[in-house]
């Protein structure tokens, strides 16, 4: 048996991507969006979903395919979808030989025991794996960037969360989340488009265009050969359109907005799909002052009061006051929105100005964007390379002797 064939496998399963791969290695094998394609039944239920996992799946114009996300809230809620995407990553890694490799896998830190239960015995009773281990996200964050301690700000598609580690451990007591995140942009962003009348049409539905000035209605004709696209699919190619405008356009103020202020910043040059194109300026940088000022958006509910450095204060605070030190200098930035333009230098201002007289450490790397975007994965790669061996993991044995209980015991 080859090296390669003994090595661990290492997935990390999150609400926008699924990243994979073998233990050791610097990025993973396979990396693909979490939703997927599904044909369901539409009579009586009878027949099992057929499932699409591919790329590509979301740029092929195809016939009555829904788009499924198997997560919610970032744990699993569709257990056969989520089963599907197992399926297809075992068989891009390792054809199925299941039996050969450990499994290390990420968790949020607010996973439930059922859901946890439930999970390791697929891993055992499914695919027969010879040990599991069960890791929550932030500490894979925290290892990845050298660290045990740490407190770490993870702003991803559903939620912004700060989550405290202590010698490699989470402490659920100071986790703080915010539905303020990926999604809240997302929602900010079509609001803005249908207020300045701009049509979302994804490239599927465009058989050509004209080129068009700046500003103008975009001249476009439609595709006549389109087949039966779900609604749920279309929405998700929409979603992608603005996915792209949110990476291509938007921008964090270095301040609290003013828009005075905001006016006198550069525009951004963007062309839709459709043709039509035209510069933004004050809105690339009014879309996303939510995510640190929410009284700055209108339709924000009246519960949701923190802004992204008032989580990272609140979660401290929510700690024993002995390791507050240790927390503020060793805050570790992660997820999507963290890679927007502005967003780590706003919140080092920010926390300054809340926090004087504390020495803040904020850990990012700008140059390294897919080694944020991949640092839960990474760090999962070399705890799982270094840990195979030690007791702390999930054997066979535990399984079949304390059956899936022995996850809340052996994975904390």
């Amino acid at each position: 048996m080859s090296e390669e064939e003994v090595k661990a496998l290492v997935f990390d399963i999150g609400s926008f991507s699924v990243r994979a791969g073998f233990a050791g290695d610097d990025c993973p094998t396979v990396d693909f969006p979490t939703s997927v394609g599904a044909v369901l039944d539409r009579e009586d239920g009878s027949t099992p979903p057929k499932y699409y996992i591919d790329p590509n799946i979301h740029d092929v114009c195809q016939e009555n395919i829904e788009a499924i996300t198997p997560l919610k809230d970032a744990m699993i809620d569709d257990w056969e979808s989520f089963q599907a995407i197992l399926d297809h990553t075992y068989k891009r890694l390792t054809e199925f030989k299941t039996r050969l490799h450990p499994v290390l896998m990420s968790e949020p830190a607010w996973n439930t025991r059922e859901k946890r239960e439930r999970l390791t015995e697929l891993m055992f009773e499914h695919y027969n794996i010879p040990s599991f281990y069960l890791c929550k996200s932030a500490v894979l964050r925290a290892f990845a960037n050298g660290r045990l301690t740490a407190l770490v700000l993870d702003s991803g598609a559903t939620h912004t969360t700060a989550t405290p580690v202590l010698d490699g451990r989470v402490l659920t007591q100071g986790i703080v989340k915010s539905p303020l995140a990926g999604d809240f942009i997302t929602l900010q962003c079509r609001k803005l488009l249908q207020e300045m009348n701009v049509d979302l049409i994804p490239p599927y539905m465009i058989a050509s265009k004209e080129a068009v000035p700046e500003g103008e209605p975009a001249i476009w004709r439609r595709n006549e050969e389109l087949p039966n696209v779900t609604q749920s699919w279309h929405d998700q190619m929409c979603s992608s359109l603005i996915h792209d405008f949110k990476k291509s356009v938007l921008q964090v103020s270095s301040t609290a907005y003013h828009e005075n202020v905001a006016a006198h910043m550069p525009t951004v040059h963007y062309t839709f799909p459709n043709g039509y194109n035209r510069k933004f300026g004050v809105e690339r940088l009014r879309i996303v002052e939510g995510l640190f000022n929410t009284s700055s958006v209108k339709d924000v509910p009246d519960d949701i009061e923190l802004g992204v450095s008032e989580i990272v204060l609140k979660s401290v605070e929510l700690c024993d006051s002995k390791i507050s030190s240790k927390l503020y200098g060793n805050i570790i930035v992660a997820g999507g929105n963290s890679l927007l333009q502005g967003f780590t230098d706003r919140l080092t201002k920010d926390l300054s100005n809340k926090t004087k007289n504390i020495k803040l450490k904020l850990i990012t790397n700008e140059l390294a964007v897919e080694r944020r975007r991949l640092s839960s994965w990474s760090g999962g790669s070399t705890l799982a390379l270094m840990g195979t061996h030690l007791p702390n993991w999930i054997s066979k044995k535990d399984y079949e002797e304390e059956g899936k209980h022995c996850v809340e015991r052996i994975c904390p």
